[in-house]
């Protein structure tokens, strides 16, 4: 693939090179990553650029945090501006951005109220908490006996109590003993979903779109018959939207596909706009108002800082542009996937600008393609296996995403 001429000076001249960074990382950083052996020093747009001034293509924009692009100008501008007025005042007192973002948020997805954090396994946490508190004071569930149902092979963060009900062991392996309450059901099964339910149920909680697994899409009617039954017996449906939200698949929240509202909807990653870690959980009032002062919160949850960047966020999302455009491309990363099945691409899930690629593994691992295509000049990431995950911002051109799948073919041609 051709990229654009790198600049004329390195964006890391002077410092240490790719090889003895990620050499210097070895004694100082946990291991709890295998990044590819690259080293991003700066970035524009959907291109990144290492210390040796080489440039990649973007096709994970850090796992849909990058919707916008890198350094997209209006966001950089909010966060600039924000910078030089102020930036953290806790919770302990008011600050002049939070309602404003708060109102936008809220007119955005069609919900009520707010609650803001700042990492999506908070989000998550969170959730689980008013989940659990609306039960045991609303529907009237005995005390500490609340359950929330949620999908196997779901990815929803890494705190103990997110592991607790994860199905992958290597997540799980080592970190027990793990918090109760949860009972855990196939995806896309709603007779499962439906036996699993009973008058200890707060919640159910999921992925409309399951992002880890390899962007694994439900059948249609599977989200409004998971909204039907919740509404029936009684209890939340909890829409994790982390990854899929946000423009993401073509609308502003995955679960408009299926013109279903959740309860309670968990956003994160592009409600910071790759800048700060901005996320939120979002629901109906009679819901979220079962929390009360002291009973939750964030020293960094809605500072100034994260909610200016919020707010310009959702600035962006207002006019549509983003959406339509990961619509009109998708159309573009689904028919180039499609010309590749049988031609080393095994089969592939894909919604807007997101898709789950599974790879013939007699060709190579994910690991191993995705090590062909960062040599090619495209940075994407493997999971499970023999599938990777493209998930470009949504600032692509159509040019681009070609130029990405000619490379995809080139290396599935000469292997790895």
């Amino acid at each position: 693939m051709t990229a654009p001429a790198r600049a004329t000076q390195p964006a890391g001249a002077g410092s240490r090179s790719s090889e003895e960074l990620i050499r210097a990382e070895g004694p100082v950083l946990a291991h709890n990553y295998h990044p590819l052996p690259v080293v991003v020093a700066h970035a524009e747009g959907t291109w990144v650029e290492d210390v040796e001034g080489r440039r990649y293509l973007d096709m994970l924009a850090g796992y849909s945090a990058l919707n916008f692009g890198h350094r997209n100008p209006v966001l950089i501008e909010a966060a600039h501006r924000q910078l030089d007025r102020l930036t953290l005042t806790s919770r302990a007192f008011h600050n002049d951005q939070l309602a404003g973002f708060a109102e936008a948020l809220a007119a955005l997805t069609g919900l009520d109220m707010v609650l803001p954090m700042n990492t999506g396994a908070e989000a998550v946490e969170s959730a689980v908490k008013v989940a659990r508190k609306w039960a045991y004071e609303v529907k009237g569930v005995e005390p500490d006996r609340a359950t929330i149902v949620v999908a196997a092979d779901n990815f929803h963060g890494r705190t103990t109590t997110i592991v607790s009900f994860s199905t992958d062991e290597t997540a799980r392996a080592g970190f027990g003993p793990f918090t109760p309450g949860f009972r855990v059901v196939p995806y896309n099964d709603l007779a499962a979903l439906e036996a699993a339910i009973d008058e200890t149920t707060a919640a159910v909680l999921l992925e409309p779109i399951q992002g880890e697994a390899g962007v694994i899409i439900p059948d249609d009617g599977y989200l409004v018959g998971v909204r039907e039954l919740t509404r029936r017996a009684g209890c939340l449906f909890v829409a994790d939207e982390i990854q899929s939200g946000l423009g993401r698949t073509g609308t502003t929240l995955a679960v408009e596909h299926e013109s279903v509202v959740p309860d309670l909807l968990l956003l994160g990653k592009a409600l910071g706009g790759g800048i700060v870690p901005v996320s939120a959980v979002v629901g109906r009032r009679d819901v979220l108002s079962v929390l009360r002062p002291g009973e939750h919160g964030s020293t960094f949850g809605g500072n100034p800082l994260a909610a200016a960047v919020g707010s310009a966020v959702v600035g962006l999302l207002e006019t549509g542009e983003y959406q339509r455009r990961a619509a009109e491309l998708g159309v573009v990363l689904r028919d180039g996937l499609t010309a590749l099945v049988g031609r080393g691409v095994e089969g592939f899930r894909s919604r807007g600008l997101w898709a789950g690629v599974d790879i013939d593994p007699s060709i190579g691992t994910g690991r191993e393609i995705s090590q062909g295509l960062m040599n090619e000049g495209i940075l994407v990431k493997d999971t499970h296996g023999s599938t990777i995950r493209l998930a470009p911002p949504l600032t692509i051109t159509a040019a681009e995403l070609r130029s990405a799948l000619g490379s995809l073919e080139k290396v599935l041609t000469q292997g790895v």
